[in-house]
């Protein structure tokens, strides 16, 4: 179900994305996050009536379809909602409230499945549809002719930090989907597989309240050592030295994760023009989705540990790539 959400995302994201051209992004954010809830929802009733399980998978394609594009249209409106100047610490806020919502929506998740599966999906539903509520509107911003698409979108720079964040994807990826198999490589029970997703969602929301704080876009020096620390931390991991340097590992590649997509974000924003927002935002969730697709296919194909060389190999590319570039 994981698979066909992230999958239909990856599809979804554009076409979505340019089929709002006419509407205000507030509206077209509710629609999107309403036809998600519906989705939803279908999952809900499918449950209850014991549905074969290839229609819920296709009920979870479904309400994936919509998220790319739902958050390049939410990640647009930000720039109607926040001053420029301020964009970092609402970026910092953002990931951090994202990262707290990782770690407690699984917790939350387990403690209502003990007393009814049915009433879990049912909290998702809800809670997935208070967006669509809670962002404010928006001028519905019409002209007598639709807006054309102009300027290009992808362009070499564009393709870069895409990569970018495919790469940062994969190695966020292949630590928490491979935190089971981490516990039991180093012999440990699997459900100490938290103390590699755990330090690195708490590292990751001290970088975001450490972007908050700064309220400033880093340099691309900056973004040039944060891109190696990521790529050292993932070495580490890679090492399968012990418990302790893989712990050290997950740390490190969370501590730059919420600054590089700070950066990412706000790079993208300078280089997109403004009608094609939505659609830039929506390629870069789908280019993180890309990224947990790689590693969950080299997890699955070829094991943890070649896994963690190829997602390493992974950063250190992308990182030579922006130190090249820079130079030029």
């Amino acid at each position: 179900m994981i698979l066909a959400m992230t999958v239909a995302q990856m599809v979804g994201a554009v076409p979505l994305a340019r089929a709002g051209k006419n509407l205000s992004a507030a509206t077209m954010f509710r629609l999107l996050v309403c036809f998600r809830a519906v989705a939803l929802a279908a999952i809900v009733i499918g449950a209850e009536y014991h549905l074969p399980f290839a229609w819920l998978v296709l009920f979870a394609g479904v309400a994936g379809l919509v998220n790319g594009a739902a958050y390049g249209y939410l990640r647009s409106l930000l720039n109607q909602f926040v001053p420029t100047m301020r964009l970092p610490r609402a970026l910092g806020i953002a990931s951090t409230l994202n990262e707290v919502t990782f770690v407690m929506a699984p917790v939350a998740a387990s403690g209502l499945s003990t007393y009814s599966p049915i009433v879990s999906l049912v909290a998702l539903m809800i809670l997935g549809s208070f967006p669509a509520i809670f962002v404010p509107w928006t001028g519905v911003h019409r002209v007598d002719e639709p807006p054309t698409f102009s300027g290009r979108v992808i362009s070499p720079a564009v393709l870069m930090w895409f990569a970018c964040a495919a790469g940062g994807g994969a190695t966020v990826a292949v630590i928490e989907i491979g935190a089971v198999a981490l516990a039991l490589n180093f012999d440990y029970e699997p459900a100490l597989a938290i103390l590699f997703t755990v330090p690195l969602c708490i590292a990751s929301v001290a970088g975001g309240i450490w972007i908050s704080v700064r309220n400033r876009m880093g340099s691309r020096k900056v973004v040039l050592v944060q891109l190696a620390v990521m790529a050292c931390g993932s070495a580490l991991a890679a090492a399968n030295h012990s418990m302790a340097v893989t712990i050290a590992g997950s740390v490190l590649i969370g501590a730059v994760l919420t600054p590089l997509g700070t950066y990412y974000s706000l790079a993208l924003d300078a280089l997109a023009p403004p009608e094609r927002r939505p659609e830039i935002f929506a390629l870069l969730r789908t280019s993180q989705a890309v990224g947990v697709v790689f590693a969950s296919a080299l997890l699955a194909l070829v094991g943890l540990s070649t896994a963690l060389v190829w997602v390493t190999a992974l950063m250190i590319a992308v990182t030579t790539m922006v130190a090249v570039a820079s130079r030029g």
